[in-house]
């Protein structure tokens, strides 16, 4: 049986230095916190599971299907499995965000401290 995950997210997030952190995985769904620097990028993507996206801090960009939305402290993003998407910080300061992905995108207690670190982590997964 998995272990209950109790925080305070918003505080969880805010404080997140790395680009992505796996802070709990369960049997249906996972909660990442992220931080994206100036400028930075999740890179386009497609996933076949669902992922809810909040911006926690700072000012950001949903590209969902090739179409850009402002996406900024408070809002919410929900994205279908199967729909291209990227998110892009446009704020000068890091962007901090928490995502919940279902099911799970990534294995359990994953650290990715830089986006660098994501993509090479990536490319291992998959030629194996």
């Amino acid at each position: 049986m998995k272990e209950p995950y109790v925080a305070e997210l918003k505080h969880s997030a805010k404080h997140n230095a790395f680009f992505r952190q796996v802070l709990f995985t369960g049997e249906h769904s996972q909660l990442v916190v992220m931080s994206l620097n100036p400028g930075e990028e999740i890179g386009t993507e497609v996933h076949d599971v669902d992922q809810v996206l909040y911006a926690v801090e700072g000012d950001g960009e949903a590209i969902l299907g090739g179409v850009a939305h402002p996406f900024e402290e408070g809002d919410v993003v929900c994205v279908p499995a199967g729909i291209e998407h990227n998110i892009v910080n446009t704020d000068d300061e890091p962007f901090k965000l928490f995502t919940v992905y279902a099911p799970a995108q990534h294995p359990a207690g994953t650290v990715h401290r830089t986006k660098a670190d994501a993509m090479a982590d990536e490319r291992v997964t998959a030629t194996v």
